[in-house]
């Protein structure tokens, strides 16, 4: 049987093999505990750190500014919460209605706590309105956390970080900014200081590295508490052994993603734009969810009217991908990301998150196009 295209790059990545082969040795032949004093440990360590001055490359700051974590999810849950801890008493975050579970989900948890949570919304494009953060800062002017993400999950979006940290540093002093980058680490540029931002969480699976390894960068003065309890690995802020081989691959793939970044967002937003006219050509009525230029080069989400997104996917084998972010449950609800943008729920419904990467082709495009149009044809021709 013929392995299904792959179009579904934001939900995960493939190991590349020149990560793989990077963690191999840290499985086998170099398996010291980086905090013992013997040389395999001290290998282990030497190995961290390497990979810590990688990640700290594609990001534009020092190394001793990266935490390494389980993930992208502990990375926000540790940026959140921790800001929270690390103040004593509660305030109040400033976030937007599209963010990724990740940190809507600690956002909840602190609003139970006493935290007052301002949730500011979008425009038709998905963007975050600008007039609304600043109302949003100006009824709370103690807001202490302002957490965004950078680039939509689903529609890929691209949200104004840097102005949304401005307006918060002009209106609330001391404001703490972090954003998401789980999906945009690795596509696009995400210097920090470019960003205006404290604290950046890092999806090491979202970028070619292995699930369960992620980072934060945490800038120098930022005041941090743990939320988990244990011993004093990554400064204290994140205990547990580190899982040296995903650490290593992690840097890997940073140093990967820093040398060809430029090249694969144009080659990737060429393929998206090409997929998107073929499709266009077979599906009349054909719409794009979220901004058109302002998003990630690999992301298309688009409405197939008249047909549920999910029957389509069921009749279309040949293509693997999702109607929406597969940290979702599944089931027949129109995605919440995108009635926040004015979507029309069933309109919702019939919408479909195509997401390129590093091993898609023109091939691959011409055959998915093909075969969503066929089926996008049977579907329609029955519901007439």
């Amino acid at each position: 049987m013929t392995a299904p295209i792959y179009l579904d790059f934001n939900a995960s990545t493939p190991v590349l093999p020149e990560v793989l082969e990077a963690m191999l040795p840290f499985y086998t032949s170099a398996f010291g505990n980086p905090s013992s004093g013997h040389a395999l440990g001290r290998a282990a360590r030497a190995a961290i750190e390497g990979a810590r001055a990688e990640v700290a490359a594609l990001l534009g700051c020092a190394a001793d500014e990266v935490i390494f974590t389980g993930g992208g999810t502990e990375a926000s849950n540790l940026a959140i919460r921790g800001t929270a801890a690390a103040r004593g008493r509660p305030a109040a975050i400033l976030t937007t209605v599209v963010e990724h579970p990740a940190t809507a989900s600690p956002c909840r948890a602190l609003e139970r706590e006493g935290w007052r949570v301002e949730r500011v919304g979008v425009d038709r494009e998905g963007r975050v309105r600008l007039d609304e953060v600043e109302a949003a800062l100006r009824r709370a002017p103690e807001t202490a956390l302002v957490t965004v993400i950078h680039a939509q999950n689903e529609t890929g979006t691209i949200q104004p970080v840097r102005a949304i940290a401005a307006l918060a540093r002009s209106l609330c002093p001391g404001v703490v900014v972090h954003a998401d980058g789980a999906q945009s680490v690795g596509k696009l540029p995400c210097r920090v200081d470019e960003l205006a931002v404290d604290l950046l969480s890092v999806a090491g699976h979202k970028l070619y590295a292995a699930k369960g390894v992620g980072a934060l960068y945490l800038r120098r003065g930022t005041a941090l508490a743990p939320v988990l309890l244990g011993a004093g690995h990554e400064r204290g802020l994140r205990p547990g052994t580190e899982n040296v081989a995903a650490i290593v691959g992690l840097g890997r793939a940073c140093t990967i993603a820093s040398a060809s970044l430029a090249h694969e967002a144009g080659r990737q937003r060429a393929l998206c734009d090409e997929l998107e006219r073929r499709l266009r050509e077979l599906v009349p009525g054909l719409a794009l969810n979220g901004d058109a230029r302002e998003r990630l080069p690999n992301t298309l989400n688009l409405r197939f009217p008249g047909v549920r997104g999910s029957a389509l996917l069921a009749a279309t084998p040949e293509v693997a991908a999702t109607t929406g972010s597969a940290c979702h449950d599944a089931g027949e609800l129109p995605s919440a990301i995108l009635t926040a943008a004015g979507v029309e729920p069933e309109a919702a419904l019939s919408s479909v998150r195509l997401s390129l990467g590093r091993t898609t082709s023109e091939a691959d495009v011409e055959r998915a196009a093909a075969a969503l149009g066929r089926a996008y044809r049977e579907l329609a021709g029955r519901a007439r």
